[in-house]
């Protein structure tokens, strides 16, 4: 790996939950084939002989582009969102992601999405399948979204947000707020609030960390923090709820100030009766 080019070389850290090697074999081999089918590089499995179940999987990237598009491919995704229901995964090297304020490398103990959870954006698809005029008839689907399991040793979602706040531009309310907004293969988003002299054209952290994610391919996600220099917390705007919801579900929301995390609530209980594609 030292003479490989580190801005062609990912790898990560993988920790298969036990029993559930077979299915870890099983996708990352479909993982492999997508790579060399799509043209996206090559993948290589490698097993940590002190720990039978830890696994380093390193992949070498055709390059940059072919590493962006990997990530934004959903047959990619989806993959990576089976994986994340077997295994613990620590992002070692992403040498063809952005650094710093763009991903935050996880502990081998970060959260983990459970498996009978849908995204957000599964709810903006219009649902024709149904005949009897309630669509909410068989579930409520504001009750199902993602929840987080496993928080020992996770990231810091509040730390990331409290940086990203120091990037806000807000010359009119001198009110600076930032958010950190975590995927589901544990990339992290960060968002502040940028303020224009015409109000109206102003967007608030939340908003903008969840359109970046977007606008990079993820589709998956699990919680955001929101930091704000206030004693009480500080809530998403009516807006933001709006966003959060129709693309991110369920999300947790952990509230924080610049010394102390002030709470932790389900968008659910902040939009209990949500506006969405399945009133369309």
């Amino acid at each position: 790996m030292e003479s490989s080019d580190a801005r062609r070389l990912s790898v990560s850290l993988v920790d298969v939950n036990v029993g559930q090697e077979p299915a870890f074999t099983a996708i990352s081999a479909h993982f492999e084939a997508i790579l060399i089918r799509k043209e996206y590089g090559r993948a290589e499995m490698v097993r940590d002989e002190a720990y039978p179940l830890r696994f380093y999987a390193v992949r070498y990237w055709t390059d940059a582009t072919a590493a962006e598009r990997c990530h934004r491919d959903l047959e990619v995704q989806a993959l990576t969102e089976k994986l994340s229901h077997i295994a613990r995964v620590t992002h070692v090297v992403n040498g063809v992601r952005p650094s710093e304020t763009m991903r935050v490398l996880l502990d081998d103990r970060r959260a983990r999405v459970e498996a009978d959870r849908r995204a957000g954006f599964d709810r903006r698809i219009k649902d024709a399948g149904r005949t009897d005029g309630d669509r909410r008839a068989k579930r409520d689907r504001r009750t199902g979204p993602r929840r987080v399991r496993d928080r020992g040793g996770e990231v810091d979602l509040i730390g990331a947000a409290r940086r990203a706040r120091e990037n806000a531009d807000a010359a009119f309310s001198h009110f600076k707020v930032g958010a950190a907004l975590e995927t589901g293969d544990g990339t992290v988003i960060t968002g502040c609030n940028i303020e224009n002299a015409t109000y109206g054209l102003t967007i608030c952290a939340e908003r903008l960390a969840m359109f970046k994610a977007i606008s990079e391919g993820h589709r998956i996600f699990t919680r955001i923090a929101i930091v704000a220099d206030t004693e009480a917390p500080t809530p998403p705007c009516g807006a933001c709820r709006q966003i959060l919801w129709e693309f991110g579900g369920n999300l947790e929301i952990q509230l924080a100030n610049l010394t102390e995390e002030k709470g932790r609530h389900h968008l659910k209980n902040l939009l209990p009766l949500p506006f969405d594609a399945r009133l369309l």
